[in-house]
């Protein structure tokens, strides 16, 4: 498939069969999620992948998902749960140790979200769902899974093959009209 096609096709996945994600494939998914753009070619997003039931029944809960049952339902029928980490003081920092710019670390999550979408892009071209989730208790994880020492938790993704017969409607999308502005 064409860039433009997957752009506009890719769709978060929240009901996935019950197949599992050969490591093969996960592989070329993250091999192509590591072209993503990063401050100063950083690259700082990291992927675990979850397989294990136990943890993922223990990721899904409501005091994981800060009350979200939402996201407990979609992770605890996902075959996996990617936990994307970031590696801590690398993005918008220079080598001393200070910022860049007034931006702060926020360079950090910035990066996390262009190869979190470039993650769910490479992962929708293998046939693979994915659904980005951001509510939930990052000190939970930590005591769930061993998140290495220097990293912190950006998003889990939950990853599978979609479930048979789902179709996600395209959401409403605004026009260039309202979305873009020249100065000239």
């Amino acid at each position: 498939m064409d860039l433009i096609t997957g752009i506009k096709e890719r769709r978060s996945i929240r009901k996935f069969a019950d197949k599992k994600v050969p490591h093969e494939v996960m592989e070329e998914i993250v091999n192509v999620a590591a072209y993503a753009p990063s401050w100063k070619n950083t690259q700082i997003s990291r992927y675990i992948v979850v397989e294990d039931r136990e943890k993922i029944a223990a990721l899904a809960t409501e005091e994981t998902c800060l009350g979200f049952p939402y996201n407990c339902k979609t992770m605890s029928k996902a075959p996996a749960i990617v936990i994307q980490t970031v590696v801590n003081g690398r993005s918008g920092y220079e080598k001393d140790g200070s910022f860049t710019t007034p931006k702060g670390d926020r360079w950090e999550m910035y990066d996390a979200g262009i190869a979190a979408q470039t993650f769910c892009l490479a992962a929708h071209e293998k046939g693979v769902g994915t659904v980005i989730m951001g509510i939930f208790d990052e000190n939970k994880v930590a005591e769930i899974v061993d998140i290495p020492e220097g990293q912190q938790v950006a998003a889990l993704i939950a990853v599978g093959y979609p479930a048979e017969g789902i179709e996600v409607a395209v959401p409403p999308r605004k026009d260039a009209s309202v979305l873009l502005s020249f100065v000239e």
